[in-house]
């Protein structure tokens, strides 16, 4: 009996150092660091500013784009789309994606690979894939992702009917 005892306070004691040491442990870890900073710098900008310097730079690169229209309610998503010779289309969206970063004030953005350019500026993120080697002659789709983070898309999208106004009912006659 004094050996399930023994063995019980031992177990106990190991209990409670193993939790002390756990809360000690995890403490720092767990402390406040005060609000969660913003996830972009700078004042949010809007989706036409984003839309139109991308559209130049890359027509100053030699590659037209359109706008293709956004079928995402509630979120800053564009595309712009185009074609481009096969044999330098790589070498163009290098060099625009240079020019955005010199003359635009773009940063660079998030490492997705060696295949993908990516830059940021303000709330946007804008993403291109690199085509890597040519394998004819044809023009290649150029496809340029413009995504919106923390931005109030509302100036975009559309919006509900109003409610028809109730009018009070008449007032019933008095005979």
């Amino acid at each position: 009996m004094r050996r399930i005892r023994a063995r019980t306070a031992l177990a106990t004691l190991a209990l409670t150092a193993l939790t002390a040491a756990t809360a000690t442990a995890c403490a720092f870890p767990l402390r406040d660091l005060g609000p969660i900073p913003p996830r972009f710098s700078g004042p949010p900008l809007p989706r036409e500013t984003v839309v139109s310097e991308m559209t130049s730079i890359l027509a100053a690169e030699g590659i037209t784009v359109e706008r293709e229209p956004s079928g995402v309610l509630g979120r800053c998503h564009e595309r712009l789309s185009g074609h481009h010779a096969q044999e330098t289309v790589d070498a163009a969206l290098k060099a625009a994606f240079a020019r955005a970063r010199s003359d635009y004030g773009w940063q660079d953005g998030p490492d997705l690979g060696e295949r993908a350019l990516t830059l940021t500026k303000g709330n946007w993120t804008v993403t291109s894939g690199l085509l890597g080697e040519p394998i004819s002659g044809l023009p290649v789709p150029v496809i340029m992702s413009l995504t919106c983070v923390d931005g109030d898309d509302t100036a975009t999208a559309p919006t509900a009917p109003s409610a028809p106004a109730l009018a009070p009912a008449p007032a019933p006659a008095s005979p």
